[in-house]
């Protein structure tokens, strides 16, 4: 159980991250999991298209 927790928070932290404060760590752990699956594949594609483009990311 603990495993799936650091999990989530992992999961958190990240979208925060990517989604550079457009979601704060605490909406991101109040969102229901097919949403944080919807937003993980949202941040996949940008980073995708980032790369495609060659526009920097960081």
């Amino acid at each position: 159980m603990e495993k799936d927790c650091q999990q989530i928070r992992r999961e958190a932290l990240k979208m925060s991250w990517f989604m550079r404060g457009g979601l704060t760590y605490d909406q991101a752990m109040a969102l229901a999991v097919n949403e944080r699956d919807l937003v993980g594949e949202l941040i996949k594609d940008n980073l995708e298209t980032t790369k495609k483009s060659g526009l920097p990311f960081f």
